[in-house]
């Protein structure tokens, strides 16, 4: 029995934003804080020491991982909560952590520029998939190009190092 004041079966309430709407001073923080172990992973490959660079492309590799399957996981959970996941969307939810992981098994096996380039490319898919999805909260896309750009432009660097080696 359904009664009047609870919503219909998958409905998500959200809270109407502008398109212009920026998202708050708190989440950019938190993003931020998330987002260092790309430069400083970046800087340590690309200047540090052979022992500082091999450790700071595994952080590099590894931070990429993560941060691609908790965006995976989201988009995971917000397409299940609906009434009617759609499958396609749930499906390529897994794709860029499955890709970012692979990267990261498969080190050692591959030449690292294959590796990094790897990442990369999960990385832009994964950007591509959100800031073009349905059901993407206003502010997302400013927050999701950011953070995207940041992390690739590190893993960049790190590109032009395992190039030049």
């Amino acid at each position: 029995m359904v009664s009047d004041d609870m919503p219909p079966e998958g409905f998500r309430p959200e809270v109407p934003m502008t398109r212009n709407e920026a998202p708050p001073p708190a989440l950019w923080l938190i993003a931020f804080a998330a987002l260092l172990p790309f430069p400083l992973g970046a800087y340590g490959y690309g200047w540090g020491e052979d022992e500082v660079a091999r450790r700071s492309l595994t952080v590099i590799i590894t931070w990429s991982a993560v941060i691609l399957a908790f965006l995976g996981g989201a988009r995971w959970g917000l397409e299940s909560a609906l009434a009617h996941p759609r499958w396609q969307r749930l499906l390529i939810s897994v794709l860029s952590p499955v890709i970012a992981w692979s990267m990261l098994v498969f080190r050692g096996r591959i030449d690292n520029a294959w590796i990094i380039g790897g990442c990369i490319g999960a990385f832009l898919i994964q950007w591509l998939f959100d800031h073009h999805g349905p059901d993407v909260p206003a502010r997302y896309p400013k927050l999701s190009t950011t953070l995207t750009a940041a992390a690739c432009i590190s893993l960049a660097v790190c590109l032009d190092q395992a190039i030049k080696t």
